[in-house]
This record gives structure tokens, sequence and C-alpha cells, in this order.
């Protein structure tokens, strides 16, 4: 963590500057006509253009690189394009991919309306198949998506299990790895060949900017990353890297606060009657605490809570009692957000119980005030239930 507070750029450094400067730019010029006219052979490397990259780009990208412990990092302008272009680099016609059942939403319609209309064969898997997977294995099998924990349900795959059998195969592995951040667990340590992270989310953390990250396991892996960006036109602006660049530096404790708050707002929902589970993998009542306790090394403020089925008046009398909890999509800043959530759709091969599921983020606020305003809303709720309410 050290060296991410510490990352800078080679301009800063040199002017004596803590933070990266802001390089803004299209058109870069050149020397001499050897120069320009041999540019493209340094697109991995230097500044020759404004869409593949400049200083506060690459600065970016190392200090994520770091953090991940991978070979480098190609910044996106947003965490689903991370996934699409990621997606885009390995799979052609005629290829086949598995993709782990609890999937982001926006990930399976890509897969589903994109990569088939590309004609690659999508599958999905359980998320509890570990190494028994090798029996989805098809011999144009290419890829393998994985999320850790499953989006909404908060499954927690064995990543270790799956990549050292989809190696022995030369599948390509990526992961959706944005609720831990690199920061509590290392895909590529785990035999991941690609750590793809929503940065709009933790790793801004202010709820003010859209950027993706894809961070690669070797130099291979970054050239098809690269060129996927670049074919698609993909870049992100300068202003919003050295945001992202400003939120890494307070990762550390920012992670450290959402993870109190979400223990101790957890704690208050197993309380409640009406709460028949709560799904974080980081309380001992979870599924898959086991693999979280081996693998990571801490949580985050994101998590499910599993209630008694409500009827539509009812969610409505419940959610609209918020006063701190706002609703709103997306999730990593510094407040706090509740909203509904529906999985059952989004399915194809493990079943979800039913009832009315909840998603928290459990930002930075005092965690008295937000209990408070949880009472308020359990309480208007059982009015209302009772025929006291309004």
């Amino acid at each position: 963590m050290t060296k991410l507070v510490r990352s800078s750029s080679p301009s800063a450094k040199a002017a004596g500057l803590l933070n990266p400067p802001v390089h803004r730019a299209s058109t870069i010029t050149f020397d001499n006509v050897e120069a320009y006219t041999g540019r493209h052979s340094r697109i991995y490397d230097d500044v020759i253009y404004g869409l593949y990259g400049t200083e506060t780009t690459f600065a970016l990208e190392a200090a994520i690189a770091a953090l991940e412990g991978g070979h480098r990092t190609v910044v996106t302008s947003s965490g689903t394009a991370a996934i699409s272009l990621s997606l885009s680099a390995f799979l052609s016609a005629g290829d086949h991919l598995l993709v782990i059942d609890t999937v982001y939403r926006s990930t399976r319609r890509f897969c589903d309306d994109v990569l088939t209309a590309m004609g690659v064969e999508v599958s999905y898997f359980d998320p509890g198949v570990g190494s028994d997977i090798v029996a989805q294995f098809r011999p144009n099998t290419r890829a393998i998506f994985l999320e850790t924990p499953g989006s909404l349900t908060f499954e927690m795959p064995d990543i270790a299990a799956i990549t050292a059998v989809a190696r022995a195969r030369e599948i390509v592995t990526m992961i959706d790895n944005t609720w831990a951040t690199p920061l509590y667990f290392r895909p590529i340590k785990h035999g991941v060949d690609v750590s793809i992270a929503a940065a709009t989310k933790y790793l801004s953390g202010h709820s003010d900017v859209m950027l993706g990250a894809m961070t690669a396991a070797n130099s291979d892996i970054f050239r098809k990353l690269k060129d996927a960006a670049r074919y698609w036109g993909n870049c992100v602006g300068p202003d919003d890297c050295y945001l992202v660049h400003r939120g890494l530096r307070t990762l550390d404790v920012r992670l450290e606060r959402h993870q109190r708050n979400a223990l101790k707002l957890i704690g208050w929902f197993q309380q409640q009657p009406e709460v028949r589970h709560v799904l974080y993998p980081g309380i001992a009542s979870d599924p898959g605490h086991a693999i979280w306790r081996r693998d990571f090394d801490g949580a985050t403020g994101l998590f499910g809570v599993l209630l008694d089925d409500m009827t539509p008046q009812e969610t409505s009398v419940f959610f609209n009692q918020f006063q701190l909890f706002q609703l709103g999509a997306s999730w990593g800043g510094f407040e706090s957000l509740i909203v509904p959530a529906w999985p059952a759709p989004e399915r194809s091969c493990t079943p979800v119980e039913k009832g009315s599921l909840i998603r928290v983020h459990a930002g930075l606020e005092a965690c008295d005030d937000l209990i408070a305003d949880l009472s308020a809303a359990f309480d208007q709720l059982r009015s209302f239930r009772s025929g006291t309410g309004s």
C-alpha cells in the first residue's frame, strides 16, 4: 500500500510534485519524420496519440498494476467497457465461452446479445462447481468469465481450482473483482489471466467518475487487451484518470471503514425478525465464508439481505422511508445505498431462494445514524402491516 500511496509519474517526480499532472492531448507531434512514421512500434509503451493514453493515463495504469500484482493495466471508459473489451480480446466466431451463472447483469447481456450475434457459443455454470468445471469444457472452449463474489447473491467460487484446470488446457480466465478490489483479493496470484475492476466504484470512491481497468497477468495478454481497446476506440479522459489515481491514495482507509460499517449493519439486520439471511462472505454463517477466509484479506461494504416477501405496497412503504440511505445504482462511493434486487430472472442453472432481496452498500457515515435510518424504515413497514401505519 505504501507504493500505491507514493505512486506518481516521471514528470511529477522530476518537478517535485506529489501527484501526476493532468496531460490532455489528442495530437502528438514528433521531432522528425522517422519518429513519426515509426510511432506505432511504440504504441504499447509511449505517448503517440491521445486515444492511446497520455502520461496521466499511464501513471494510473502503473498504480493499478502494482496493486494487482499484474504485468500491466489498460484503463477503459467504464467497468462495463472493461468487461466487454476483455471478452472481445479473446473470443471470435466459433469459440465457446463459459460464464459463471451469478454474473453481473450487464455482462450477461453482452454475452447473450452481442457475443452470440458474433457467433460465440455462451453457456453458464454453477458457481460451486470448482475443478469439476472441466466436464463442461468443449474442444472450442477458449475462455471462462468469473465474478467473485456473485452479483446480488454473493456466492464464492473456488477461483484457484477453476484456473488450475483452465490453464492446463490453455483456456483464458478473466474475473470481475470489483467487490473485493485488488487490496483484498489478487486474482492474478490465484491463476487468473485478466483481472477486471469497475474503478468507478471503490478505486475512485467518490461517486463522480466512470472508469474501468483490465490488468494482464503477462505481456501477451496485455497486448491483446491494449489492442482491443484501441481497435474499439475506447479511451479515458486524463481528468478522470487523475481523480481515480487520487482516490487510490485513500483506498485502504476507506475500505476499512466500509467493512467496519457493513459488519455493524449486518449484526443489526440479523436481529430483525423479517430477515431470513444476510449474504456476505465475510461472516461465519455465509456458505462461502471458508473460501473467503482462505483467499481474501478483507471484505467491503456491499452485501445482500433476504427478507420475507414484501408486496409492492410494502416495498414502497419500506424504501420510501429512508432519509440517509439513498436509492441509486452503482456502489463503492462514500454514501450508503439501499435498493431492491431481483436476481431470479438472470439465472440459468442456479436456483434463487424466494423472498424480497435488498442490496445494501454501507458508506462512510456514522453507523449509529445508519441504524437509526434502518430502524425507522422497518418500524414503518411493521406499522403498515399491522394496519396502524399510513
